[in-house]
């Protein structure tokens, strides 16, 4: 099993996190924006135009976001490098492929870190058994991430991590 890349790659991207998501126009984000609708900033080469200056234009939410790698694997890998400006026809299959992995490569995420805890052997064996299921084996398209026992492993995610707490070390 290989995990998948965790660390967003915005160039290898269509721009996804700036259409899938709406924005709600306060402290986080400086305008209203629908979900499926891409950010006015957007520029056509998948960059934001005001990247840059995100803080200063009221764009708290944009600066703190990260797709864990998500977007890039499902641009490249799911849809092989095609982008919803090519074919408008796959924004709604990009955004909501995004929706469904993101939230995998997040838990993902915290198993690589919980992993690397010192855990006794049941909950090593919990925390690889929780990877693997995560990690379909050569997934072609966004159904092997909405598979039932895939589902159900991301949802035991939480109870997993209530378990961990007295082996994490609280900085301080």
């Amino acid at each position: 099993m290989t995990l998948p890349e965790l660390t967003e790659d915005c160039s290898r991207c269509a721009g996804l996190c700036c259409v899938a998501y709406p924005f709600e126009a306060h402290e986080d984000f400086g305008l209203l924006k629908e979900a499926d609708t891409p950010c006015p900033n957007l520029a056509p080469d998948f960059r934001c135009s005001i990247h840059g200056d995100l803080a200063a234009c009221g764009f708290g939410g944009c600066v703190a976001y990260s797709c864990a790698g998500a977007g890039q694997r499902v641009t490249q890998e799911l849809f092989d490098g095609d982008t919803w400006r090519d074919d408008p026809d796959l924004l709604t299959h990009m955004t909501h492929a995004l929706r469904v992995l993101r939230p995998i490569h997040e838990a993902l995420l915290v198993l690589q870190e919980a992993a690397a805890l010192p855990l006794p052997h049941h909950l090593q064996d919990r925390c690889a058994a929780l990877t693997a299921a995560l990690c379909p084996a050569n997934p072609s398209s966004i159904w092997d991430f909405e598979d039932d026992s895939l589902q159900e492993a991301l949802a035991g995610l939480p109870e997993f991590v209530e378990t961990l707490a007295p082996y994490a070390r609280i900085p301080g």
